[in-house]
């Protein structure tokens, strides 16, 4: 009976793989993320190893007639360097956004274009929950006239370059 234990604890330890971190090739993240911009919410992303990507899709509806905001998202990460609990990536992402007139009887809906070249540190807290933090340029495009360099920001959309709370951070738990 022991040999048999001993034998079965032997084949199980000799047979078992090396538990990863974080960063697993195949998997799938589900969670939140914000760009640069502000723009985001409820995200999926894919991680192949090497790189990983996402797109977010959001809206928001507070009461009264024509005044949702809708905005969509992605982005795409080349890992340069990773550990065992972190990465880090050089890519970007672009975000749209569909604002709602912002009073006035002359106002229109406007549609804001961000295209944000950055890099992102993804910091693997367990095996499969990872916290990340972007920071870059972000070029206003369309009806989103300017320019920014900052970090990654949190406001709830509408206006991408105001002042105010200028930190952020995604967070995605992983399915493999």
């Amino acid at each position: 009976m022991i040999k048999n234990c001993l034998l079965a604890l032997i084949t199980v330890a000799a047979t078992s793989g090396a538990a990863h971190a974080g960063g697993q090739a195949g998997s799938i993240g589900v969670g939140a993320e914000f760009q640069l911009s502000g723009a985001g919410g409820p995200s999926v992303n894919y991680d192949a190893g090497q790189f990983h990507l996402g797109g977010f899709l959001s809206m928001v509806d507070p009461a009264g007639p024509s005044n949702t905001l809708f905005e969509i998202g992605g982005g795409f990460f080349w890992h340069v360097h990773k550990t065992a609990m972190s990465d880090f990536g050089i890519g970007g992402s672009i975000g749209i956004e569909s604002v709602p007139p912002q009073g006035g009887m002359a106002a229109v809906r406007t549609t804001d274009l961000f295209i944000e070249p950055s890099f992102q540190i993804r910091l693997f807290l367990s095996s499969n929950v990872a916290l990340s933090f972007t920071a870059g340029i972000v070029f206003g495009a369309v009806d989103a006239g300017g320019l920014a360099i900052t970090g990654q920001g949190v406001s709830a959309g509408g206006d991408a370059f105001g002042a105010g709370f200028a930190g952020g951070a995604g967070v995605h738990y992983y399915f493999f």
